[in-house]
């Protein structure tokens, strides 16, 4: 497991991003002795997956929606 610094993490973030996602998991160590682990979540199919609303709206009644707004612009 990689580990670095706050600064080299500050620095280097889409990096980090990017040795998380292929390694699992980077730990960041502050001066002051904390440690945080920067791991990455699988990403959802669609962007909306996942997220809830008020109104019990099925997923083909959204669909239709966005291909009329786009017909009418």
């Amino acid at each position: 497991m990689l580990v670095v610094t706050y600064s080299e993490a500050r620095q280097n973030f889409a990096t980090i991003l990017d040795k998380s996602k292929n390694e699992g998991a980077v730990l960041v160590k502050r001066a002051d002795g904390s440690v945080f682990r920067i791991t990455p979540e699988a990403s959802a199919a669609s962007p909306f997956e996942g997220i809830k609303t008020l109104f019990d709206i099925k997923h083909q009644d959204i669909m239709q929606a966005l291909r009329e707004s786009r017909e009418e612009n």
